[in-house]
């Protein structure tokens, strides 16, 4: 036993410290790498405001579907409908009529409804269902958002001017141009008394918060730090990946934290809707409410994806080119289909002349323009998706093996057969 002991402390001593400066960095290395992680998610947010209320186009097209969507528009002709009711005088509908008659037209308006109160709401609210129904509500609908996007951005800047106010810690928009079509529908449809209805502004909640003003607050400063908080986070990764001693495990573990912010992203999204609807006040449609919400953060939702979707594409490829059993099979099953098959092409009589030295010669770079030629894709694409990326992948992969294909030599003047190197 005292041998043993005696050897293993030989052992221990015998193995080289690490060197502090390894502590140092690697320390380092950790912490820039969680910063950026903990930044990815705020800088998906932050991207997402600066993208919905800089540009204005971008806006109106985001929501631009709520004006065909069913519950959207129940919620607008039950607010439209309660407006008209509110200023309609039901005793001047009875007006001209021989006192005598009016209980038998009452009679017959209640055939409609419990009542001539309900009738006359039944009739309302077939018109106002027949307006957000047409063509004209989605071009009003449209009309309107791109009228108040300035408004809403002053609205969640803190400046409550124009069509869209914060009032009682809700975003409401104006629907007085719904209204109005209303009355023009009911006085073509013979209820006269519509017309005398003076102008009426009515408001359909958008966003219903209890802390609105915080939440205005921390949308204006995520809205300003807009395009470079993901970079930030990005760069931050990136310099603790290079900062670190062994860089593919630290790539490898940096890209599936960034994958699992992201994504915790998007699961604190889904929560937080069902807890948003939970606490709206009586009066306001869930259905409606949901619907604009999942409008809104339907394109943060797609970076979500897009982000966790590189984050595990980037943990992939580290570890493909690693020194693992499988990874190093996985290369080699590469190579060997790469091979067979431009053997089977020179069979065939294919010929590439120095089309063949020139790319073996210059395999590793054309290997790196290739990457740089789909991340410069990828940042130039107008608003990619998660399956732009995986495309964006695979056109990658399709590249690789035409170059692997160009650049393999075949013939007795070969040299030995190549493998990737980490």
């Amino acid at each position: 036993m005292a041998s043993l002991e005696a050897a293993a402390a030989a052992s221990a001593a015998a193995r080289p410290a690490r060197p502090p400066h390894h502590r140092v960095r690697a320390f380092f290395s950790a912490l820039l790498i969680v910063v950026g992680c903990v930044l990815a998610p705020l800088g998906l947010v932050a991207a997402w405001a600066a993208d919905q209320i800089g540009d204005t186009d971008r806006y109106v097209a985001t929501v631009r579907p709520l004006a065909s969507d069913p519950e959207v528009r129940a919620a607008v002709a039950d607010r439209v409908t309660d407006v008209v009711m509110e200023r309609i005088d039901l005793d001047a509908l009875l007006e001209g009529v021989a006192p005598d008659q009016r209980p038998a037209l009452a009679k017959a308006l209640g055939k409609l409804g419990d009542s001539l109160e309900g009738a006359v709401r039944s009739f309302v609210h077939d018109k106002a269902q027949d307006v957000v129904a047409s063509d004209a509500f989605e071009t009003v609908w449209t009309e309107a958002n791109r009228g108040v996007h300035t408004s809403l951005e002053r609205a969640l800047t803190g400046s409550d001017e124009g069509a869209v106010k914060i009032e009682e810690n809700s975003v409401s928009l104006d629907l007085g141009p719904v209204v109005d079509r209303v009355k023009e529908r009911l006085v073509d449809s013979g209820l006269t008394v519509a017309g005398r209805i003076p102008e009426v502004h009515t408001a359909f909640t958008v966003v219903q918060a209890d802390d609105i003003g915080k939440v205005r607050t921390l949308f204006d400063l995520l809205q300003k730090m807009g395009f470079w908080l993901p970079v930030l986070a990005v760069l931050l990764v990136v310099s603790g990946v290079l900062l670190a001693t062994h860089r593919r495990r630290t790539l490898i573990a940096a890209a599936l934290g960034f994958a699992a912010a992201s994504l915790l992203l998007g699961i604190g999204l889904t929560v937080f809707r069902s807890v948003y609807l939970n606490a709206l006040p009586a009066g306001v449609s869930p259905g409606a409410a949901g619907s604009v919400y999942d409008i809104l953060v339907r394109y943060l939702r797609t970076s979500v994806r897009v982000f966790v979707t590189l984050g595990l594409i980037a943990a992939l490829a580290a570890w493909l080119s690693g020194p693992s059993r499988p990874a190093r099979l996985t290369r080699g099953l590469w190579h060997s289909g790469i091979t067979a098959t431009r053997t089977t092409a020179d069979r065939a009589g294919l010929h590439l002349g120095p089309v063949t030295p020139f790319t073996h010669r210059h395999s590793t770079l054309l290997t790196w323009l290739l990457l740089a030629a789909a991340v410069v894709a990828y940042v130039l694409w107008p608003h990619p998706t998660g399956w732009v990326v995986v495309g964006l992948a695979l056109a990658f992969l399709l590249a690789l093996a035409v170059k692997d294909f160009l650049a393999e030599e075949t013939g007795e003047g070969r040299g030995p057969a190549r493998t990737l190197h980490p």
